[in-house]
């Protein structure tokens, strides 16, 4: 069942399609972006940092995005209402949104927040004997001044930031960086045109950007988002909810209806203690944006999670101790490399298309990607290289990396597709730390400490980022910035210089908006301190340790990553096979990675869709859409932008209600 109609506007350069585009990026709308970006690194920086209210950078779409659109939206009204200024165009608010959206999320959690810890940890704790890998570590790769380190967790005497020792390894963490966003970049552009003109897959989260700005879809969904009875119908029941909530946190008398709901504390015994994490999470946002997901992959999101619970029961019963089975993160990397390959060959037409356009050189810069093919096979050439290079020169051993980076390509390739097909609004939603202790549990660590140079066990805890952070599953945006601007008919080269400025600005101002509170008030004196700080120490401790004692290959994981891999094939083989076959491998591979906080949502967003389309037809179901995305939208409105605001600067109140988006 189609989920939403896909690709309704027509391709620009498709004979009869208008030939002009909206230029998108100017002169006020970079301006904007960077100016924005900087008010909403303040607002991460009191919400995550200094309170820890509200993780609003992992949102997607980033809460500090979403407000920076809403908030022009608002003042584009003015100015049509009051002035003769010229509003803000389409083309201008989705580069905006974009712009801060990314920059945000870069300033987060998964990204800054741990690398930093990961950096840093070895020079200032003790536990596990990390320090004596401080040797390890080069002045442009990290500070090695363990006094300057210090004051960062303890704060510094005069409240002052030492940049003299800072500014290098910023910026070439920043290169890093780079490196890796445009190699994400360029495999996404080549294999593009294969999910959206071939495939036609409904890119979910594009919808709601697109209605707020004015839809093109207007005949589909009804004239005016704003003006919608039935949107506000959904907002409002969204910031009910959300209100009752806050009104309980002010006053614990007031009755409140909670964001879960415990069902395994009805199991205690054995075996049913197994089904032990069992709970039913109220995501709004998640039932909004889910309503737009195809059937099949709702289906199979709570249909594959029930079978893992009754799986980990069956395994108590056979002498299996209790959440042991049945690995589903095993499984889920299983999955993901396997989708990986299949979208591959499913997208080889396109890609063995691009590697002829490529080399003929032909131009490419009006299509949605931005850029010619050329630029393209380069570029993901070029930039995985570069983070070879850079591994290299850190002391890790190159042969180590490029496996390493193949796994995280194809993680964030298979993210990618999740984006697109099924639109579920998590950015954790991949096989975390998988795509590094797949590795370890398959092989040990025996190959690894006896690598070349000694300092590449060391270097790999370093890069677990890349495994347990969000910063390649941001391709996501990456993906669906070219299917906004294919829609929205914006000038393509526009998207290619906002995604990487964006990166820049948020990685400049998020690299301040985290070192100036950490010195003045010292990380370890502020809630939570550094994110990420304990699975730094965690994995230094291990990579010591493994020098000594080795870890031993893991059977019992190997075999659950090779059942996830055959299950992930199976079924699309299945649907290959049978055209109504009724579940997905999307699906299953979801629910291997974060099947406790989705199931709930898709099994509600699967009932409601079910029944609509049922009894309702499509004519219904595309009336009732609007619902939907009102209730999204109140969710990250209220949650989000109103109740993270008032959590910035007042944290007490918010911790009767915290909301994290991730």
């Amino acid at each position: 069942m189609t989920a939403f109609p896909a690709n309704p506007t027509p391709d620009p350069h498709s004979p009869g399609a208008p030939a002009a585009f909206d230029r998108g990026l100017t002169v006020r709308s970079l301006l904007l972006s960077v100016g924005l970006t900087v008010l909403c690194g303040v607002w991460v920086r009191q919400a995550e940092i200094v309170v820890l209210s509200t993780q609003i950078s992992e949102s997607i779409p980033a809460i500090p995005g979403l407000a920076a659109l809403i908030f022009l939206l608002g003042v584009n009204g003015l100015v049509r209402r009051f002035t003769r200024l010229r509003p803000l165009s389409r083309g201008e608010l989705i580069v905006i949104f974009l712009f801060v959206t990314i920059a945000t999320t870069v300033m987060g959690v998964g990204v800054q927040r741990f690398l930093l810890a990961l950096i840093t940890a070895p020079f200032y704790f003790e536990r596990g004997g990390i320090q004596v890998l401080q040797r390890h570590f080069q002045p442009w790769f990290a500070v090695t001044d363990p006094v300057l380190v210090k004051q960062l967790y303890e704060g510094s005497p005069d409240g002052r930031v030492p940049w003299h020792v800072w500014w290098l390894p910023a910026t070439m963490w920043l290169l890093f960086f780079l490196a890796l966003w445009w190699t994400l970049y360029c495999m996404v552009a080549l294999i593009y045109r294969a999910w959206s003109e071939e495939e036609r897959l409904p890119f979910p989260l594009v919808v709601l950007p697109l209605e707020m700005t004015g839809a093109t879809e207007a005949r589909s969904l009804g004239a005016g988002f704003f003006r919608n009875p039935v949107m506000w119908a959904g907002f409002g029941f969204a910031a009910f909810y959300n209100g009752v909530n806050i009104l309980y946190s002010f006053n614990p008398s007031f009755p409140q209806f909670g964001k879960d709901f415990v069902l395994h504390d009805f199991f205690p015994e054995p075996p049913w203690n197994a089904l032990r994490p069992l709970t039913i999470h109220f995501r709004p946002e998640m039932i909004g944006l889910g309503y737009l997901v195809s059937t099949e992959i709702s289906l199979t999101v709570w249909v594959t999670f029930l079978l893992h619970k009754l799986a980990a029961v069956v395994g108590v019963v056979n002498g299996y101790p209790a959440g042991q089975l049945p690995y589903a993160q095993e499984q889920g990397i299983g999955a993901y490399l396997v989708l990986a390959a299949l979208l591959l060959w499913m997208a080889r037409r396109q890609l063995l298309r691009a590697l002829r356009l490529a080399w003929r050189g032909e131009p490419g810069k009006e299509r949605p990607e931005g850029i010619s093919y050329r630029t393209a096979v380069l570029g993901l050439v070029g930039g995985f290289v570069a983070v070879c290079v850079f591994c290299r020169m850190a002391g890790m051993a190159v042969w180590l990396i490029a496996v390493y980076l193949a796994i995280v390509l194809a993680v964030a390739l298979v993210y990618a597709r999740v984006r697109g097909e099924a639109g579920a609004p998590l950015v954790w939603l991949f096989p975390y730390y998988m795509q590094k202790n797949v590795l370890l549990y398959t092989f040990g660590s025996s190959p690894f400490a006896a690598a070349q140079p000694s300092s590449t066990l060391t270097l790999f805890a370093t890069f677990t980022f890349l495994a347990r952070g969000y910063f390649p599953s941001m391709i996501g945006y990456q993906l669906e910035g070219m299917e906004l601007v294919r829609r929205a008919r914006i000038w393509p080269r526009a998207l290619v210089i906002t995604v990487v400025l964006a990166l820049i600005v948020g990685w400049i101002v998020g690299w301040y908006q985290h070192l100036v509170p950490y010195y003045h008030h010292g990380a370890q004196q502020l809630r939570g301190g550094i994110w990420g700080w304990h699975m730094a120490v965690q994995e230094y401790t291990w990579a010591n340790q493994y020098t000594t004692t080795p870890k031993l290959p893991e059977p019992p994981r190997v075999a659950a990553t090779a059942v996830g891999g055959g299950v992930a094939l199976a079924l699309a083989l299945l649907r290959y096979r049978f055209a109504g076959f009724p579940l997905h491998p999307i699906g299953y591979a979801m629910t291997c990675s974060y099947g406790t906080l989705i199931w709930y949502s898709f099994l509600v967003v699967w009932v409601l869709k079910s029944l609509a389309l049922r009894y309702g037809g499509m004519n219904f179901y595309r009336k009732s859409i609007p619902f939907f995305l009102g209730l999204a939208l109140g969710h990250f409105a209220v949650a989000g932008i109103f109740w993270g605001l008032i959590g910035a600067w007042s944290g007490d109140a918010v911790r009767g209600y915290p909301v994290f988006f991730g």
